[in-house]
C-alpha cells in the first residue's frame, strides 16, 4: 500500500487518500484511481474552519470514522450518495469536473449493481400489474354482458316457442279472444287452467280422431295427408263456433249454446263419416266448460246488479215510510196543540162538558202519536200483503211481500204502474208487529214454488190465494179478512171488449 493511502472509511470504495489533514476526494476502486469526494461532518467542518488561515498542521494518521455499512438502493433524482458542496463563484469549471466525476462515480455503482435493470423490472411490474388489473374488469365486464346476452338469448327462445305454439294453435282456429270470465277474481284462474288444457289438447292431437287406413288415389301416404288436412279444417270450424257461442252467451241462455256447440260437433262428424272423423267427447267437454265459466260470470254479474236495483228500491221505500211517519207525527203533534188550545179555552169560558169531549179526542191523537213513535222504532213492524195479477201473470201467482209505509195501499199501487198491463188485486194487506218474520216464514214456506230462483227478490210464487191462507192460518196469524178471489176488473172488462 503505498504512502497516504488508506481504507475507504465510508465503505464505498477499496481506498482513499488521506493528505495528513483531512481525506480528499481521491480515491481507489477496481484497480482505477478516481475522484470521489467525501462528505463531512459538522464537527469536521467547525475543526476546519478554525484552524489557522495557510498554517500547517502536523501529519496525523487518517481517524477512524465509524459509519454504518452503507446499503445500496436505486438512486433518485432528489437523493445522492454525497452531499454535494455549493458551487464557488471562483473555480466553476473544476467544480464541474468534480461532478461529472460524481455522476461517473453514480453511474458505476448503478452498472455495477445492476440497479438500471432493476428499476426498469420495477416500472415493467407495475404496468404489467395495471394491465393486468385492466384486463381483469375487462373480462367481468365482458363475463358480465355475456351473461345478460344469454339471458336475452334464453327469453327471445322461449318467447319464440310460444309464438311457434300460438300460431300453431291459431292455424286450428284457436286464438286468446276476450272471455267474459277473465274480469272475474273467482273465476279467472280457472278459466286459465282451462285454457291450457285445451291449447294442449290440440298439441297433442285430442281435439279429433280419424281412421288411420285411409287411401287417396291407391296412396296410403296421400290419404294420410288429407286426413290430416281434414282434420285440420273441421277442427278449425269446430272452435271458431266455440269462440262464437263464448261470445253469444248471455246469463240465461246456456242451455242454447251448449245445444248450438253440441250440433256443430254433431254436423262435424256427419261430414267426416268417410273418414271417421270426429271432435273427440274430452276436447268438446272443455269447450262446454268453457261455455259455462262465462255463464257463471255474466249470471254473478246480472244478480249483483239485481241485488243492487232491489237494494236501491228498498231505501227508497224506507225514505217513503220514515218521511210519511215524520209527516204524520207532525201533523199529529200540530192537531194535539190546537186540542190543547180548545180545552184551555173552553174551561176558561166554563163549558166543561166541551172540555171533556175535546180530552177524549186529544187521548185519540196522543195514541196515534204512540204508534206512530212505535212504528219509527220498530223496523220489523210494517204491513204483509198478499197480491195477484191475473192479466199480467196469469192464474195461480201471487206475489208475498211487506211495506213500512203509513198508507200501504200506496205501495200496491205503485207495483202495478206502467211496468205492467193491469192493476194488482189485493187479497190480504194485514197490520203486524213483527211483519218480517211473517214474511220470510211464507217465502221459505213457498220457496220450491218460487217463480225466479235467481233473484230471490222477485216475490212472485206460483200458488193460490187459499193456500197462502191456509199456511198463515197454521202458524196463527191473526187475519181480519182475505179475498179468495180477484177482482180483475180491468182484465175481465177487456177479455169482455174482445169478445172472449
Amino acid at each position: 500500500m503505498q504512502a497516504g493511502w488508506h481504507p475507504d472509511p465510508s465503505g464505498q470504495f477499496e481506498q482513499r487518500y488521506w493528505d495528513g489533514a483531512v481525506w480528499t476526494e481521491h480515491v481507489f476502486a477496481a484497480g482505477a484511481q478516481t475522484v470521489a469526494p467525501l462528505a463531512r461532518s459538522r464537527a469536521e467542518a467547525r475543526a476546519l474552519a478554525s484552524s489557522p488561515a495557510g498554517g500547517s498542521a502536523p501529519a496525523q494518521n487518517p481517524p477512524v470514522v465509524e459509519q454504518a455499512p452503507v446499503a445500496v438502493a436505486p438512486v433518485t433524482g432528489g437523493q445522492n450518495a454525497l452531499v454535494l458542496e455549493s458551487i464557488p463563484l471562483v473555480g466553476a469549471r473544476k467544480h464541474a469536473e468534480k461532478l461529472r466525476s460524481e455522476i461517473a462515480r453514480l453511474q458505476g455503482l448503478i452498472d455495477q449493481y445492476g440497479l438500471q435493470e432493476v428499476a426498469a423490472l420495477d416500472d415493467l411490474k407495475r404496468y404489467l400489474n395495471q394491465e393486468v388489473d385492466g384486463v381483469r374488469g375487462q373480462v367481468t365486464a365482458a363475463s358480465a354482458e355475456l351473461a345478460s346476452r344469454q339471458a336475452d338469448i334464453a327469453s327471445t327462445q322461449a318467447s319464440l316457442l310460444d309464438l311457434r305454439g300460438a300460431v300453431e294453435v291459431q292455424e286450428l282456429g284457436l286464438y286468446d279472444y276476450e272471455h267474459p270470465a277473465e274480469d272475474s277474481v273467482a273465476l279467472a284462474t280457472q278459466l286459465e287452467a282451462l285454457r291450457a288444457d285445451i291449447k294442449t289438447a290440440v298439441r297433442a292431437g285430442r281435439a279429433t280422431q280419424a281412421t288411420s287406413n285411409f287411401t287417396f288415389n291407391n296412396s296410403t301416404a296421400k290419404g294420410a295427408k288429407f286426413v290430416r288436412d281434414m282434420s285440420k279444417l273441421m277442427l278449425r270450424s269446430y272452435n271458431a263456433e266455440a269462440e262464437n257461442c263464448v261470445k253469444a252467451v248471455r246469463a240465461g241462455n246456456l242451455a242454447t249454446a251448449q245445444k248450438r256447440l253440441t250440433t256443430a260437433q254433431e254436423q262435424i262428424a256427419r261430414l267426416g263419416t268417410m273418414i271417421d272423423l270426429s271432435i273427440t267427447s274430452y276436447f268438446h267437454q272443455l269447450r262446454l266448460r268453457e261455455l259455462e265459466l262465462a255463464n257463471r260470470h255474466l249470471r254473478a254479474v246480472q244478480e249483483e246488479k239485481e241485488a243492487d236495483r232491489a237494494h236501491r228500491e228498498e231505501l227508497r221505500e224506507q225514505r217513503k215510510a220514515e218521511k210519511e211517519l215524520a209527516a204524520e207525527k207532525a201533523r199529529l203533534e200540530k192537531e194535539r196543540g190546537h186540542y190543547a188550545n180548545t180545552i184551555a179555552a173552553l174551561e176558561a169560558n166554563g163549558d166543561l162538558e166541551g172540555a171533556e169531549r175535546m180530552r177524549a179526542r186529544l187521548a185519540d191523537v196522543e195514541h196515534a202519536i204512540e204508534n206512530v213513535d212505535y212504528r219509527a222504532a220498530n223496523i220489523r213492524a210494517g204491513y204483509v200483503y198478499v197480491i195477484s195479477n191475473v192479466g199480467s201473470f196469469g192464474p195461480d201467482v201471487v206475489k208475498i211481500g211487506l211495506t213500512r209505509r203509513l198508507e200501504p195501499m200506496d205501495r200496491v199501487n205503485e207495483l202495478g204502474d206502467a211496468s205492467v198491463p193491469f192493476r194488482f188485486d189485493v187479497h190480504a194487506l194485514f197490520f203486524a208487529d213483527d211483519a218480517v218474520s211473517i214474511e220470510a216464514m211464507l217465502h221459505q214456506h213457498f220457496a220450491d214454488r218460487r217463480i225466479n230462483q235467481i233473484n230471490l227478490r222477485r216475490e212472485y210464487f206460483r200458488t193460490t190465494p187459499t193456500e197462502v191462507r191456509e199456511v198463515l192460518k197454521a202458524h196463527s196469524v191473526e187475519l181480519l179478512d182475505f179475498k179468495l178471489e180477484p177482482a180483475a176488473e180491468e182484465y175481465m172488462a177487456t177479455r169482455a171488449l174482445q169478445g172472449n
